[in-house]
């Protein structure tokens, strides 16, 4: 068996004939859209090598009788409310029977919520939290307009999944819509469009998805379908602790970048099986200081500590990775609760040193104790209430500020004593 042949298989399960994925696959945008809808709207993302790309798009679309009503800019970092909404404006303008995104994670989140929006209008913030948008579907008698979701970063698999999160730069908090209701129609992602990510970029994309998969892997315990979370977190986490130091050292390594593809998807399949808590839940209150998949790097070693008892098999299959890839030497079979957690969290932070992230909030610019305070005013919002009850020891509105704000000092500090 090839070295990628699980994944290939395990993602098709998750989305079968729905799903174009692989090297040098963009021509098939246009007769996956073509299914869809024949007036499309393309929400586009320039970076460098895009222009051929987007000519790749659209020649696909034509050539598949899809007309391009407009091509709309798409949002800044973290898919702000202002350009949620300036998109928004375009669809309502347009009315498009298609939604064409093409870009990253902020890129397909945003046109997500556009689409909730240009259905039922209202504040963005009606459809925060989880299945808000089936209820008004149900309520409205009415429909979303289809999406055919082009992904181009390996990271957040938005792509695949019923996510889509949206900053409000005001306040520095980011927020989420949960909703099988925004899962696009159609998805594609070749992974071409990966080579000329830049090294942040790469990395910080890599930890997201395995962010995901980790997080989903220790809140899957006693679940029915623990065994394939396993399966699939196991996989996504083997193939970034191999491939990710390859694509550093040569950003042209196509094996590796594809790694990095199917890792992320499957990271995308993860949290289509089970949900994110500890780590992404702080990750929403640092946006203005790190990238999100740095963010939730940084902070689940922390976490691994504190559910360390009640994820006593999780802790061993990601030790078991991090032994065979070298990060760590602990002798974990002889290992068992917080000890288990800390012989872990501490591959975890050899691996993150090893590929240049942050370990500390102490060493990120900007990084102030009312980051703390916000992130654990952010835990007590009813809406952010799904990343409390995912985490394997679950915390309620009145723990939040003794235990989260004890994983958060000792985040800090680097100090995994300080953790209870």
């Amino acid at each position: 068996m090839g070295d990628f042949d699980r994944a290939r298989c395990l993602l098709g399960d998750f989305k079968g004939e729905r799903y174009v994925y692989g090297l040098g696959v963009l021509w098939r945008a246009g007769e996956a859209t073509a299914a869809l809808g024949g007036r499309a709207v393309l929400v586009r993302s320039g970076f460098p090598g895009s222009d051929s790309f987007i000519w790749t798009i659209e020649q696909a679309l034509d050539a598949a009788g899809v007309e391009v009503l407009a091509a709309v800019d798409s949002p800044a970092p973290n898919a702000p409310v202002e350009d949620l909404l300036r998109i928004t404006a375009r669809l309502d303008d347009l009315s498009p029977d298609v939604v064409v995104s093409f870009g990253g994670g902020s890129n397909i989140d945003a046109a997500k919520a556009a689409i909730v929006l240009h259905a039922f209008g209202g504040e963005i913030e009606d459809y925060f939290g989880t299945g808000l948008v089936r209820e008004a579907i149900s309520e409205q008698a009415a429909a979303l307009v289809p999406h055919m979701a082009i992904q181009t970063a390996a990271s957040s698999a938005a792509h695949l999944t019923k996510y889509s999160n949206i900053t409000n730069l005001e306040t520095g908090q980011k927020k989420l819509i949960v909703d099988e209701a925004i899962v696009p129609q159609q998805a594609l992602f070749d992974y071409t469009t990966t080579f000329s990510a830049p090294s942040a970029l790469t990395i910080d994309g890599a930890m997201d998805g395995v962010s995901h998969s980790l997080e989903v892997l220790y809140g899957a315990v006693g679940q029915p379908n623990y065994e394939r979370i396993e399966e699939v977190a196991s996989e996504t986490i083997r193939l970034v602790t191999r491939y990710l130091p390859r694509v550093q050292a040569d950003p042209a390594d196509v094996v590796g970048r594809e790694a990095l593809g199917l890792a992320t998807d499957l990271g995308g399949y993860a949290i289509m099986l089970g949900g994110t808590n500890g780590g992404h839940l702080t990750s929403f209150s640092l946006v203005d200081l790190m990238p999100h998949g740095r963010a939730c790097a940084l902070m689940n070693p922390y976490y691994t500590v504190f559910f360390a008892p009640a994820i006593q098999r999780p802790l061993r299959v990601v030790g078991r990775i991090l032994r065979r890839t070298g990060y760590t030497d602990a002798d974990l079979d002889r290992l068992e609760g917080q000890a288990l957690g800390e012989a872990v969290a501490k591959g975890m932070i050899a691996f993150a040193e090893a590929v240049g992230l942050p370990t500390t909030l102490a060493e990120v610019e900007g990084f102030r104790d009312a980051h703390i305070e916000r992130a654990l005013a952010a835990a007590k919002n009813p809406q952010l209430k799904m990343k409390l009850e995912n985490m394997p020891v679950p915390l309620t509105p009145e723990t939040v500020d003794s235990h989260m704000g004890a994983i958060l000092r000792a985040a800090r500090d680097g100090d995994l004593g300080k953790i209870p």
